[in-house]
Formats: C-alpha cells, structure tokens, sequence
C-alpha cells in the first residue's frame, strides 16, 4: 500500500482527518496525496479567469491545511482539480494508482444525524478503491485490533483483502471475523475464502437479520481499533449505500471504517 488519497473538505474536522492518515501512511511507509475538487463557471463577458483564480485559492486551502499538521516525515504532495469529486479520483486512481482512500465521515456535512456524508458514501458506493472512512475528532492509533464483519466467506475480487493484507503485514494485529448468517444464506456462504483463513485469527458465527446486527451484539466483546467490511453486489451494506448519504440510525461506528472492495 502505496498511494494513499485524502479527500480534503471544508468541515473543521479535515485537519484531524489529514493528521491521522499522515500518522497512519507514516507507519505503513506510505505517501499521502491531499486532494480538493472544485468547480468553476465563467461569467459571460468577463475578463476574469475564475477557473485560475479558484485553483489558487484551492492550492493556498491545501497548503495552509499541511502546514497545520505533523508531516512525520511522510512524502505529502497536493492535488486540485477541477470538477467533480468522483471524476477527479478516478483521474487521479488512472495516473497514480490509488491504494487506499482515507475520508472523514462527515465530509462537508454538519448534520448530527449524519453518519456517512455524501463525499464519503459517493466514494463508497461508486469507486473501486478501499476506502476507511475516520469519525470526526478520532486520534489515530497503532492497529492492534481488527473485526471484519461479513456474511459470505467467498472472496471472488482479487484485490479486495490487499488493504487488510498490508495492515495485517505491517501491524500483526489481530484479526477477528464475524461470519453473519443471514436468512438467506447458503452452506457455501461458511467456507472461508484460502486468504481469509490466513488472514484469521479467530471466527465466530453468529445468526443475525443483518450484518450490521451481528456487528452491534459482538461489537463490544472485540472492542476493534479498526472495523472492516466488505462492499458486496448484493447484501446488506449494498442496500444501505444505495444512497450517497447513510443516516446513524441506520448503521454507524465510533471506530474507523475499512470498507474493502475492489476488481
């Protein structure tokens, strides 16, 4: 895991988000690339580049935001485009090779009920890439402590457990996985997938309506410093990021948020 992308938005919590995936990249010798979108319409009949002006302006908000952090040492470099988010990121996945994207929950949204802002759910939804979504005001700490959640032991992307994989690698955390049986599933759902099993450290089965009801009945028994689920075609978490949006009512965590999916 090399590239690590950080949307950057406006929400007072950025700064925080920034400093933990420096801290977090700084551990997995990775760089971080400090990314804003913006858009821009020239007015008819004006002399003005507004496009220019805004990159500026975009460029300074990112720099003023690295320099209010601890760097450790990592390679942080800048990136303004203009556009929409979701283009951007694939532009930049094309040219880079984005590994991983680190995004605060809330994003640009300051609505309390808000779990998932809609930057956040966006890039769940609709990018291949990992993303680990960070709770507004969380301090990074060192991975000791995984559950990874899910209803299907069958892994078909080959790329989806590299994120686990290279936290696995660099932390040695555990790693404890909660296998949901849901009302619809089959005996081929209980065989773990070859890089599961090497990855675990221990499973539990549990038989819940939802994966998110099997996570809030075990939750407090691992007590994880890092919560991982899949993004499947069909499931639970699917049906909820149908929305860009996620309300806390519907699925929430007071921990860091891996969602892995992938080719």
């Amino acid at each position: 895991m090399k590239n690590i992308l950080v949307p950057i938005g406006s929400t007072e919590t950025a700064q925080n988000t920034l400093q933990y995936a420096i801290d977090f990249a700084a551990d997995i010798n990775a760089n971080v690339f400090v990314f804003r979108a913006y858009k821009a319409k020239s007015k008819a009949g004006t002399m003005i580049n507004v496009d220019a002006i805004i990159e500026r302006e975009t460029n300074l908000y990112l720099r003023t935001m690295v320099n209010a952090v601890d760097t450790k040492n990592v390679t942080v470099k800048l990136i303004s485009a203009r556009g929409g988010v979701l283009e951007s990121v694939e532009a930049i996945d094309e040219e880079l090779g984005v590994d991983l994207i680190i995004v605060n929950t809330k994003s640009n949204s300051i609505k309390e009920e808000i779990f998932l802002g809609a930057t956040a759910g966006s890039l769940v939804k609709k990018t291949n890439i990992a993303v680990l979504t960070v709770p507004p005001s969380y301090q990074y700490k060192t991975i000791t402590n995984v559950l990874l959640a899910f209803k299907s032991g069958i892994v078909r992307s080959k790329t989806a457990l590299f994120p686990l994989q290279a936290i696995a690698k660099q932390f040695s955390p555990e790693v404890n996985m909660l296998l949901v049986k849901t009302p619809n599933h089959s005996d081929s759902d209980l065989v773990l997938d070859k890089d599961l099993e090497n990855l675990k450290t221990s499973l539990t089965i549990t038989e819940n309506a939802t994966t998110f009801q099997g996570v809030l009945e075990h939750f407090k028994t691992y007590e994880p410093d890092l919560l991982c689920v899949f993004r499947r075609k069909r499931g639970f978490f699917t049906k909820l990021w149908e929305k860009n949006t996620v309300l806390k009512q519907e699925f929430h965590t007071s921990r860091p948020l891996l969602i892995l999916k992938g080719e």
